[in-house]
Formats: structure tokens, C-alpha cells, sequence
């Protein structure tokens, strides 16, 4: 099923009893939230994070009877939390917490059989993505999940649907933006909907009516930059050997000081490294633990830490480190061609 298709049956009011969101995009999960809150009464929405409390115990709540409202809405993250942990993943993924058995997804189908009326279910199973080494664990979520029928593929969008959708939220805030202007902005953004409706919405105040161009890019989104570089890190992460390449090249023409992005590199898999020997296992975790060091940590920047530690297991992060060692001291050689030093650093990494 896709966003649209699920979008126009919650319009009509046809509610399933439960849905699976699959995949990564934020832009479409949110909508899907948003049309789903929309539906219930104040106060009849509840969101539970499966890191943290059992699927045994979501479902004993979604078969209790409310005494406040006829119609509710659990809304479950971190799905993957709830699959067995298999030996493969111990050092890769952190999958489920200690015990968790495979009988959960039994209980599920049980309760499909015969679900509570007036009360929905959506899991959002958002950490692994479509292609590369994700592929295999997405798959193992889809199985576990296999007795709710409505799933949702979150598919991230290519360039030109971000570009598309760029243009459409454009004429919705009713903004004035140059074509040009319009193309850095998806294109800084790694053609990230859900970031470029958060700029867009930005730039339509700053604007104040007249044509947004190039320099007010540059002015209003300063992070712009680090993104390219945190989807460099995802697409390292899926191992898309032509996808890091293409953002190496989108650093390049941006003039980033290639060094400074490696060191970025690096502090973003220090982090995860760190993350992941903590057992912390949500951006939320995340961001306390950090905050509590002393480390300025934001809700953005923890999510981004999260996403890595889900997609890197530990022996890939510690190869990483000694990789980007490496890519550090070619760097410092005498007169080295940074662009050839990055690109041989991204060819191993995605070996």
C-alpha cells in the first residue's frame, strides 16, 4: 500500500485495525500521523515506544475497554524492538530487548483475528530502509509483521519527487521562490521532504511576499551543509557506493573543506560507537545520556546519532574509525589531492 492509498481511506473514515509503516521517510509518516490523529477525540491517543514496553502488554491494552472513549489510537514506535534477537545480530542490531520471544508476533495474529473494535494500531518500523544490507533485516520486520495486512512502504523520494514535492509545498505556502534556489535547497537538503517542508515554512516568513533566491538559502538553512553530510552517512550505511559518491561530489561543488567533513564523519561514528556501548536504543535515550555528560545534544542531532547506530553493528563502526584514520593521514600528507584521498576512503567503506 502506499501513503496516498492509506491517506484516502483514513479520509473516508475507513479505519484498519492495524497498520505497519515500513521504511524511513519522515515526510509521508507524518502526514499519516497527522490524518490519523485527526480522527480521534483529544485525549484517546496514545503513543508507547516498543524499546520499552513489550508487544504482550500493547496488546492487553488495545483489548481493554475505555471508560473515557468508545474510539482509540495506539501509535507504536520503534517496531523493530519487538523481533527475536537472532545470533547474526547480536553485534549488529539491537532488535528486541532481552527475552523478547518470537511468540509475540503469534499474539498478534491472535489478536487481528478478533481486534478490539473502535481501537486502531499503527506500528512505525522506520530504522532499516529498502536496499543494501537493510534489505535482509526489513525483511525479517515484514515477516515478523506478516498478520497485519495494511503495510506501508515509506520509500524515500528521488531527487526529482523531491523536487516535485518541493514545488507543490512551495505553492501551498504561497511562496515565491527562484528555480534555482529552489533546486539548492532540495538538493543541500539530500532531497529530504520532511527538512525542505520545515525550510519551506521558514523561508515563506522570511521572505515577507518577495522571490526567495540563492543567498537566502544560503542565509536560512546553515545546517544545510551537515545534512549532505549526515546523508552521506546513510548512504554509507546501505553500503550505495554511488549514492556517497554523488554526495562526495554535492560536497565538492559546495566548497566544503573536505578534511572538515571527514572530521564530521568521525564525530558522528564516535558518537554511535558510544551510543551503541551504552545500550541506548531511541534518539530520546540518546539525548539525555549525552546531556547528562555535558555534551550539547538536540533532539535533530540524537535522531541522527540513532539512525546510525541502527545502521551500523559494531565491527563495521570500529572499521570505520580505523578507515577514517587512515583517510586522515592521507590528508595529511605532503600536497594530497583531498577529493581522490575521500573517494578511496568511501570505496573501502562500501566494500
Amino acid at each position: 500500500m502506499t501513503p496516498a492509498q492509506l491517506l484516502a481511506r483514513l479520509k473516508k473514515r475507513e479505519m484498519p485495525a492495524a497498520v505497519l509503516l515500513l521504511g524511513p521517510e519522515a515526510y509521508q509518516r507524518r502526514r499519516i500521523k497527522e490524518s490519523f490523529t485527526a480522527a480521534f477525540a483529544e485525549g484517546a491517543v496514545a503513543q508507547i515506544d516498543l524499546s520499552e514496553v513489550s508487544l504482550a502488554a500493547i496488546l492487553d491494552d488495545a483489548r481493554a475497554l475505555s471508560l473515557f472513549a468508545s474510539e482509540r489510537l495506539i501509535w507504536v514506535v520503534n517496531g523493530e524492538a519487538a523481533l527475536p534477537r537472532t545470533k547474526a545480530s547480536d553485534d549488529e542490531e539491537t532488535e528486541s530487548e532481552p527475552g523478547a520471544a518470537s511468540g509475540d508476533a503469534a499474539a498478534l495474529a491472535a489478536y487481528l483475528k478478533n481486534p478490539t473494535p473502535g481501537v486502531a494500531l499503527v506500528f512505525e518500523a522506520t530504522r532499516f530502509d529498502f536496499e543494501g544490507e537493510d534489505k535482509r533485516k526489513q525483511d525479517r520486520v515484514r515477516k515478523f509483521y506478516a498478520a497485519i495486512h495494511d503495510v506501508v512502504d515509506l520509500r524515500r523520494f528521488a531527487a526529482h519527487e523531491a523536487r516535485a514535492e518541493a514545488e507543490s509545498l512551495v505553492r501551498r505556502a504561497g511562496l515565491q521562490i527562484d528555480p534555482a534556489a529552489l533546486d539548492l535547497l532540495v538538493e543541500a537538503l539530500g532531497a529530504d521532504v520532511a527538512r525542505i517542508a520545515v525550510e519551506v515554512e521558514k523561508l515563506a516568513l522570511y521572505a515577507g511576499g518577495r522571490t526567495v533566491s540563492i543567498d537566502d538559502i544560503a542565509a536560512l538553512v546553515p545546517d544545510a551543509r551537515s545534512t549532505t553530510i549526515f546523508a552521506l552517512v546513510n548512504a554509507l550505511g546501505r553500503r550505495d557506493r554511488t549514492r556517497a559518491l554523488e554526495l562526495l561530489d554535492t560536497l565538492s561543488r559546495e566548497g566544503i573543506y573536505l578534511p572538515l567533513a571527514l572530521a564530521f564523519l568521525s564525530t558522528q561514528f564516535r558518537l554511535a560507537m558510544a551510543a551503541r556501548e551504552a545500550g541506548l536504543k531511541s534518539a530520546p535515550q540518546i539525548q539525555a545520556h549525552f546531556t547528562r555528560l555535558g555534551v550539547p545534544m538536540w533532539g535533530s542531532r540524537a535522531d541522527q546519532i540513532y539512525q546510525t547506530v541502527a545502521k551500523f553493528g559494531k565491527p563495521q563502526l570500529e572499521r570505520a574509525m580505523k578507515l577514517i584514520s587512515e583517510a586522515d593521514r592521507g590528508l595529511r600528507d605532503a600536497r594530497p589531492d583531498d577529493r581522490i584521498v575521500m573517494e578511496q576512503f568511501l570505496w573501502k567503506l562500501t566494500a
